[in-house]
């Protein structure tokens, strides 16, 4: 699926399109799941939901600007995460909404719009 683009910070990655096996953020196409940070999009190892961990997540630690709010696309359906992860990014002041990864897709760049300090972590779709 292919989106408009909004008009958003400069320097913010825009999801631009996901497909089954990867996304294409900023211009760029990228295979399998990503993290998309205040200020790039790189690969991300989590292939699955029980993948997730919070060393995976660690980037979002030092983002900057730093996360308030981290949309968790968890592949083609919505999947709760682990209590574990859910308390550590609490943790760590970031507050997680989890939701399939084309719904996270959508949310994500609304948001960005908005200027809300975001970031997204999707499971690309098989």
């Amino acid at each position: 699926m292919n989106f408009e683009t909004p008009s958003v910070p400069e320097g913010r990655p825009l999801i631009q399109r996901y497909r089954v096996g990867g996304f294409t953020i900023g211009g760029v196409a990228l295979s399998g799941s990503v993290l998309v940070l205040p200020d790039r999009a790189v690969a991300w190892a989590a292939s699955a939901l029980g993948e997730v961990t919070l060393d995976g997540l660690a980037p979002l630690r030092t983002a900057e600007p730093p996360v308030e709010l981290l949309l968790l696309g968890t592949g083609a359906a919505f999947i709760l995460p682990p209590a574990a992860v859910r308390e550590g990014l609490r943790g760590w002041g970031i507050v997680v909404e989890s939701m399939a990864t084309p719904a996270a897709c959508r949310t994500y760049n609304l948001l960005v719009a908005e200027g809300r300090r975001v970031a997204a972590a999707l499971i690309a779709l098989t």
